[in-house]
């Protein structure tokens, strides 16, 4: 997802550059969801990987 992320934000880029408003603003807002679905999907993978790692080591 995150590579998805960051393929728009190239798009967005480039497409701001050579003056194309419409489609950078789609693909800049498309880059911003997945980015930030990947971070939440980040940060909960990590508390389970914290709690499930306390759980197992008994601490």
């Amino acid at each position: 997802m995150l590579r998805w992320a960051l393929i728009f934000a190239v798009v967005a880029l480039i497409a701001g550059a050579l003056g194309f408003g419409g489609i950078a603003g789609a693909a800049a807002d498309v880059a911003k969801i997945l980015f930030f679905l990947f971070l939440v999907g980040f940060v909960v993978f990590l508390a389970l990987g914290v709690f499930a790692g306390r759980k197992i080591s008994g601490g």
